[in-house]
């Protein structure tokens, strides 16, 4: 599975609730990008293609099957990026896109301290973003609510969801 939205929107919270909730191994994708990544977003330079490529070829490689569930968070705001990654697993992957409005999430992004990305990228995101298509492998969720209610929506989603 991949937790995937904007920056901000709750992918390593959420992601790691959920691998709590579910006995599954969670990975945050920020750490799978390469250093001059995290050097141009923390500059407040977003990335193009051509930087995230290799990045989310690291991000499939995560999710080949193996013995315990993974879930990673990456933002995968592309179709063309969450094929790649499809393609790179090896196997189907469910991506969990968590909806929520700008106004959420810059609000959540001002809050949180420690992150290289800053909040004036979250206008690239947004423009950036492809939303699931209903022809894709993806649930999605608003994240207008608690924690806990969230996790709830995403393993009931996820218990129906056809395999």
């Amino acid at each position: 599975m991949v937790i995937m939205g904007v920056a901000g929107s709750g992918k390593t919270t959420i992601g790691e609730a959920l691998a709590r909730a579910i006995s599954a191994t969670y990975v945050d994708g920020d750490q799978l990008h390469p250093e001059a990544n995290i050097a141009k977003m923390s500059a407040g330079i977003p990335l193009a293609d051509s930087d995230r490529w290799p990045w989310l070829a690291k991000v499939g490689e995560t999710l080949r099957p193996g013995t315990m569930p993974v879930i990673v968070g990456c933002s995968a705001l592309k179709r063309a990026y969450r094929d790649f990654i499809t393609e790179r697993a090896g196997a189907p992957v469910l991506f969990i896109y968590l909806d929520g409005s700008r106004e959420l999430i810059s609000g959540r992004m001002r809050e949180r301290t420690g992150h290289f990305m800053p909040t004036s990228l979250l206008d690239s995101q947004f423009a950036t973003l492809e939303i699931p298509g209903k022809d894709e492998n993806a649930i999605r969720v608003v994240i207008d609510a608690p924690l806990k209610e969230i996790i709830a929506e995403i393993t009931t989603k996820f218990e129906e969801w056809p395999s």
